[in-house]
């Protein structure tokens, strides 16, 4: 009888097993979104570029919504961030409500004698750009350079 009962728990043992294995093996099938990171750097005052750029960031939130996208304004590319001269706003703000973050670089703003106060709202600050970027590519962020 001992038997019996060994052979029983065993047969349990494994018709558990097998059943953990293939509903482990259905959820696998469900397609889950891979999240991804992305920092853009915007060096470039060509206002084409500032229009290229917000055409990839609706379009990569289109078919990835939870990517997670910083961009670093720095040098030239400070004019995309500048309330007098972007071209680009209303994409910013858009692109800023599907949880993009904008970041405007202070020692740009210090070598260009451009004023806080000069920068449109929807834009945080880093002190340094270059640095910054760094930071999130050593955090797991994949780089890409912006412009043409």
């Amino acid at each position: 009888m001992k038997a019996t009962s060994f052979l029983k728990k065993i047969i349990t043992v494994i018709l558990i097993a097998v059943a953990s294995f293939q509903l482990h093996a259905q959820e696998s099938n469900v397609p889950v979104e891979k999240s991804h990171r992305i920092v853009f750097q915007m060096t470039t005052s060509d206002t084409l570029a500032h229009k290229a750029l917000m055409k990839q960031l609706k379009n990569i939130k289109s078919v990835s919504p939870s990517t997670n996208i910083e961009i670093v304004c720095h040098g030239p590319g400070l004019t995309m961030m500048m309330k007098t001269k972007t071209t680009v706003l209303k994409d910013i703000q858009i692109s800023k409500e599907l949880g993009v973050v904008f970041n405007t670089c202070e020692f740009s703003l210090k070598e260009r004698n451009v004023d806080k106060s000069e920068i449109i709202a929807e834009s945080n600050f880093v002190k340094a750009g270059i640095i910054y970027i760094v930071e999130k590519v050593e955090a797991g962020y994949v780089y890409i350079k912006s412009g043409f």
